[in-house]
């Protein structure tokens, strides 16, 4: 056997926190070391952060990259072991997302990304610039705090590999595993038998089953090890990255890391045995017919061997793998989310509106399942939770022993009725309050509201009246975006003075509650309480979270979302009257389901009006007319481009789904649009006269049809 092991790990790091990045890098390796393994993998830029967005280009940020690099290179932990590790590095004044790989205090190659992401939340080509010359290497003059370690005025740069005396070595970064032309590809071709990625990969619901798929599919399809790093945590933007670190052999799966954890280091190794990969690539003719005319990669060579002594070591066995159900990913991934710009935002907890509907009872029983995973983290003996736990609630000493005693210190809610409220909201949301352990209180706006529409009245002379008691559009529009924007000014209020009526410094951290598919239509007031700090349901979907609250219930014995999930969503902003009561689905006039499937086939699939009416002829024709799909399509269109504007003010929100309307990163679409859509909605009227006409042929050749 020739036995070898590897590493490869999640950290959670964090934008410009070079010292931080630097501590968990660090002690990624001494784990590494300490449990055996020759080799260790990070996530992509991990030394800067992932995140810098513009800060690349500042000369700061290579600065600063470069010192934490030379700091690695020199420390006495860092010896006898290949480190892999990413930042961004500048090459004849062209910027680069590099892996930087080292060995014994000195650098071995420079392996600049090939591919870029620059689709949904990335834009690395805005910054980076892809290395086009495969397998071609050139000089690199080090940077002078780097020489100084490592006493190399150069070092190669490029489109290479390593190669000690038993073990070839190629890496990929992040994106070239997706890409169709994936590096690993021609790497297997030419005999290399461990593929590293550092990656920087975001959650989405339902993500993480298509990138185990990418990795297996690349170790079957040609044999070796594919060690993949991620980064893990809340990098400073609306975006997850979900770690689970992950180890494949010929296809199988070795060791999988967590998926959503609040560690902020991770480490996975394995034992492999490399005489199973060039096994199994034996085994393969087509893969050795396309071996002998491969091209060859420039290979590095370190003179010593990787593999360990005959002894008690045997190979590690493979797994099945695990992936969480899209209610766990709900419960976990935002959670995590939160926890993170929490602890490192400074600020002493979490202020929710909570309205007993089923919006922002998600966000409470998200901010519970925070409260649930910082209590098993520190029975688990995590004390970097335990320290951010004690510095967030300002007391040494505190130790919770249940979640509900970290709510009771870090989440206020506040019920905000008027007369337009029910008693079944109101009591609705004092129980999920009550039941997750937070601080709440009950108010009624009606002497707020009564002074704003006063002073309008004082002004003009005129009293907007709300539909139900004889009023225009206007007027029970203007009255309803009234309460919901005096909600937002009383979130602030309280969110900022609350801490301080307790005898706490700081202020709070207020959250939002409106959906993917509210904020895709648009319904919800601009700056009414859907305006806040952050929102962490702002990129799921509706359907999504009904599936999610039965789960939640169940998971943290939160009763009271039964109810919740049984009543009709309504905003509760105008008169509630015999004849009428205000429903969301009535209000958008669209169903939530139709709404998700819009969203979908509009950033997802990238449809305009025409195209988007001819897809949900083929879907909804089984229930709906030909002009009744049109019909729908158009009010869609209508609707999003008048309510376009609102994304522009868009909380930040936990990125969960593809379809986010989120113009600030995700969604770069205009926000002033042409709304009636003139020449699409030709198109769509003449594909249905076209229909009806053919219907009504049909309907008059059948009865001219002879009878028997």
């Amino acid at each position: 056997m020739s036995l070898i092991t590897v590493a490869t790990c999640s950290l959670n790091q964090w934008a410009l926190d070079f010292e931080g990045n630097y501590e968990r890098i660090l002690e990624s390796i001494r784990e590494s070391k300490k449990r055996g393994a020759v080799l260790r993998v990070g996530p992509e830029l991990e030394i800067s952060g992932y995140g810098c967005n513009d800060h690349f280009y500042e000369p700061d940020t290579f600065y600063h990259s470069y010192q934490m690099l030379a700091k690695l290179i020199a420390h006495e932990d860092c010896q006898d072991i290949v480190v892999d590790v990413g930042l961004p590095m500048m090459h004849k004044s062209v910027r680069y997302n590099c892996r930087i790989i080292f060995f014994n205090g000195k650098v071995l190659l420079i392996r600049p990304k090939m591919y870029l992401a620059m689709n949904g939340n990335y834009r690395e080509g805005r910054w980076f610039t892809p290395w086009r010359r495969h397998r071609t290497l050139e000089d690199f003059n080090l940077p002078a705090v780097v020489r100084k370690v490592t006493g190399q005025l150069s070092v190669p740069f490029g489109d290479g590999v390593i190669s000690a005396n038993d073990v070839t070595i190629g890496s990929e970064i992040c994106e070239e595993l997706w890409s169709p032309n994936s590096p690993h590809i021609h790497m297997g071709l030419d005999g290399i038998d461990i593929f590293t990625n550092g990656s920087g990969s975001h959650h989405e619901l339902r993500k993480l089953d298509y990138r185990l798929n990418l990795m297996r599919d690349a170790t079957a399809k040609s044999g070796g090890v594919y060690l993949y790093a991620n980064s893990q945590g809340n990098d400073g933007e609306r975006v997850y990255y979900d770690g689970c670190a992950l180890i494949v052999l010929n296809g199988k799966i070795l060791a999988q890391g967590s998926q959503f954890s609040l560690r902020d280091v991770e480490v996975l190794t394995a034992t492999i045995d490399l005489e199973d990969i060039r096994t199994y690539r034996g085994s393969l003719i087509s893969l050795a017919d396309q071996a002998a005319v491969s091209n060859a990669y420039p290979r590095i060579q370190t003179g010593h061997d990787m593999c360990m002594e005959h002894g008690s070591a045997r190979p590690t066995r493979p797994i099945e793998p695990f992936l969480h159900t899209p209610e766990q990913e709900i419960a976990l991934g935002p959670a995590c989310w939160l926890w993170d710009y929490l602890r490192r935002s400074g600020l002493g907890g979490f202020f929710l509106p909570l309205s007993g509907g089923m919006d922002s009872s998600s966000t409470a029983s998200i901010v519970c399942s925070m409260c649930h995973l910082v209590v098993e983290a520190i029975e688990n003996g995590n004390e970097q939770v335990l320290a951010d736990v004690r510095r967030i609630v300002r007391d040494e000493e505190f130790v919770p022993s249940t979640p509900q005693e970290i709510a009771a210190k870090i989440f206020f809610t506040m019920y905000m009725g008027t007369t337009n409220s029910s008693k079944e909201t109101r009591d609705r949301a004092k129980g999920l309050a009550n039941e997750i352990g937070a601080v709440h209180y009950d108010i009624n706006m009606d002497t707020a509201v009564s002074a704003i529409t006063s002073l309008f009245a004082l002004v003009t002379g005129k009293t907007p009246k709300f539909k139900v008691h004889g009023g225009s559009h206007q007027e029970n529009l203007a009255l309803q975006n009234i309460q919901a924007r005096l909600r937002m000014v009383l979130s602030y209020l309280f969110g900022s003075l609350l801490p301080w009526c307790h005898g706490r410094h700081g202020s709070l951290l207020v959250l939002g509650s409106a959906n993917v598919d509210e904020c895709l239509r648009g319904y919800m007031t601009k700056y009414d309480c859907s305006s806040a700090d952050l929102n962490p349901i702002g990129g799921i979907s509706k359907a999504d979270l009904r599936r999610f609250l039965p789960f939640a219930a169940e998971r943290f014995k939160l009763p009271s979302l039964h109810g919740i999930l049984s009543a009709k969503p309504t905003a509760e902003l105008e008169p509630i009257t015999e004849g009428y009561t205000q429903t969301d689905e009535e209000d958008m006039g669209m169903t939530y389901d139709e709404l998700s499937t819009y969203g979908r086939l509009r950033k997802i699939s990238k449809c305009g009006p025409y195209s988007m009416f001819r897809k949900l002829v083929d879907l909804w024709s089984d229930r709906l007319t030909v002009r009744q799909i049109a019909d729908k399509v158009k009010y869609f269109f209508r609707m999003y481009s008048i309510n376009r504007h609102k994304t522009t003010v868009l909380t930040p929100s936990y990125h969960a789904e593809g379809y986010s309307p989120d113009d600030n990163r995700f969604d770069l679409r205009p926000f002033l649009y042409n709304t009636r859509w003139t020449l699409p909605f030709k198109c769509i009227d003449n594909d249905v006269s076209r229909c009806e006409e053919a219907v009504h042929h049909r309907e008059e050749a059948a009865c001219q049809e002879p009878t028997a």
